[in-house]
């Protein structure tokens, strides 16, 4: 996150964030997403923004576009290694 709005909120930079219960009471169940954009042309309340997103797989792949309302202050950045197509294929073999 770098930089505040008028209103002292702070903005939200693209990158990988983890999205709990601090980010919105709509995430009971953490989600993980990846920032394409805040949305500044709509007006939020103090304290709250929107955010343009993919939703993110345990992989890190992206499972679903979404615009989500949430406090900046309770979102978290996260750091996600991707995991190459083999590596997924081999796991997912030897756990059967």
């Amino acid at each position: 996150m770098t930089g505040r709005r008028e209103d002292g909120t702070p903005r939200v930079s693209p990158g990988v964030y983890l999205l709990n219960r601090d980010a919105s009471p709509q995430f009971h169940v953490p989600i993980l997403v990846r920032v394409i954009r805040e949305l500044t042309d709509r007006h939020p309340p103090y304290g709250w923004t929107w955010i343009d997103c993919y939703q993110l797989d345990r992989h890190g792949d992206a499972t679903e576009k979404r615009q989500l309302f949430v406090m900046p202050e309770g979102i978290r950045p996260v750091r996600v290694a991707p995991v190459p197509y083999p590596a997924r294929r081999a796991s997912a073999r030897t756990s059967r």
